[in-house]
């Protein structure tokens, strides 16, 4: 019965997570695609000077799985990395993986119930179950700028960092201020030449309260796991605490506000730079990011912010609406990633030869983030409104794991060839989210990377995360067209 199988797309928290739960319930008839060449999604990716997490490790990583050995309050890039690593062997879910084998497009068989995911090395996998892990932060966004294509120095993404190319020494664009800009300026600004931040809206940025863990902790983690789990615990409290500025009582976020600005004033002497540094819109609206060392990168003599807008790259440089050109060796594209206006990952085609890139065209949407109307036994691990402005998405995504799996156990007891979300459950929760989401900080009228290009905020979670648990905690048949096997 190899039908029952299970393809799973992507190897990040979502997909290892999944892969980890399904070998724990027994089940072990899985696949799971990978584009890349190692497990790790986002953090193998991004791996540009700085790159670190500002959720901290404690929180940032999967309940079943801790790592007493956390070096640092919040965790670099290259210790998730290890994390996820180590989990992938501990728990043995490398045989399961074709590795430099990304998913190219998936169709929806009505007659067998089963899907069929046509593979980039030319084949193809018959599953019953679909599920895709591909993240909300995996397609670079690469910004339209004129002439860009004719720079004759070196170009490159954030995510899609060179390391053979040197920047010692050299005269250096960053085009961006959000999280990534803000870690790679303070850990590249030391050894180029003079480095030039292109900014269209100044971040709001809160101390990043980082420090070492001591080996004493990590060992006393160690021989104590639950001291761990009180520290785990600690943080998700505190997180969930914040959430009420974000989607219950926003005003208290203007109370913060007023602390931040102090901490600019403090951070910035200068009178002309504080002013294009602060930001004019309600704190959290955006995105806030997390950081001790931007302002005092930005207060060096080799580092400039332009504020002007860049009018047309040339192949020296970039010259900027006020008629300024200044003569570049490299851009650093740190233009973060194509989450709200997600188009499906790959070409979709679900029940009747639906489209879900049509489905999807006024905006993403599921059920639950999770399933969606006119694509039986498909599922998304971090889908449209999951995402999170205060909190671990790896709770998120742990949530959304059990979820499918007790989706996947139902299918299995009670025999069903599918199961797909009712078109008027779907649409409902949806109502009730954006309805929610009218009253949150992140409508309070600024443009983000939340939002679609027509303003409707596709990816986040307008509530707590235990609230978003709770909804998931149960598969129920109740809300879906079940099919049983012939």
């Amino acid at each position: 019965m190899h039908n029952q199988h299970i393809v799973i797309v992507g190897s990040g928290f979502g997909g290892l997570g999944m892969g980890i739960r399904l070998k724990q319930a027994g089940i072990h008839d899985f696949t799971i695609l990978e584009q890349g060449d190692e497990v790790g999604g986002t953090w193998r990716d991004n791996h540009y000077p700085g790159a670190a997490c500002d959720i901290e490790s404690h929180l940032y990583s999967f309940s079943f799985e801790p790592n007493p050995g956390w070096s640092r309050y919040y965790p670099p890039q290259k210790e998730i990395l290890r994390y996820l690593i180590h989990c992938a062997d501990k728990y043995q879910v490398r045989p399961h993986i074709r590795f430099r084998c990304a998913a190219t497009s998936a169709h929806f068989d009505d007659a067998s119930g089963t899907w069929e995911v046509h593979t980039s090395d030319g084949n193809s996998i018959r599953c019953r179950a679909l599920i895709s892990a591909c993240g909300g932060l995996s397609k670079p966004a690469l910004p339209d700028i004129l002439g860009l294509s004719t720079f004759a120095g070196k170009v490159f993404h954030s995510a899609r960092w060179d390391h053979s190319f040197s920047l010692e020494g050299k005269r250096v664009a960053v085009i961006g201020t959000g999280a990534s800009a803000i870690q790679i300026v303070p850990a590249i600004a030391p050894q180029v030449a003079k480095l030039y931040l292109y900014q269209r809206t100044p971040p709001w940025i809160i101390p990043k309260r980082d420090h070492r863990i001591s080996a004493t902790t990590q060992q006393r983690y160690h021989d104590h796991p639950l001291l761990q789990k009180l520290a785990r615990l600690i943080c998700y409290l505190r997180h969930e605490l914040a959430g009420i500025g974000f989607f219950v009582e926003p005003k208290l976020l203007s109370l913060i506000s007023r602390l931040v600005k102090s901490y600019i004033k403090r951070s910035i002497p200068n009178e002309a730079l504080r002013a294009k540094v602060t930001p004019d819109y309600q704190l959290g609206c955006k995105r806030i990011l997390l950081s001790n060392d931007y302002y005092p990168a930005l207060c060096r003599d080799n580092v400039e912010l332009v504020t002007s807008p860049i009018a047309t790259v040339h192949p020296s440089g970039i010259q900027t609406m006020d008629g300024q050109q200044r003569e570049l060796d490299a851009i650093i594209l740190a233009t973060g990633f194509e989450a709200a206006d997600v188009v499906s990952p790959f070409p979709i085609t679900g029940r009747s030869g639906a489209l879900l890139s049509d489905a999807w065209k006024d905006g993403a949407e599921a059920y639950l983030g999770t399933t969606i109307s006119g694509f039986p036994n498909a599922f998304l691990i971090v889908g449209p409104n999951t995402g999170l402005g205060h909190s671990s998405m790896v709770y998120m995504i742990e949530s959304q794991i059990a979820y499918i799996l007790s989706a996947l156990q139902t299918m299995h007891q009670k025999q069903l060839c599918s199961v797909e979300v009712k078109a008027d459950v779907q649409s409902r929760y949806n109502r009730t989210i954006h309805e929610r989401l009218r009253h949150t900080v992140w409508s309070s009228g600024c443009a983000s990377w939340y939002k679609t290009k027509s303003g409707k905020n596709t990816t986040l979670w307008p509530g707590f995360t235990f609230q978003f648990r709770r909804r998931t905690s149960h598969f129920s048949t109740a809300d879906y067209e079940v099919n049983p096997l012939p």
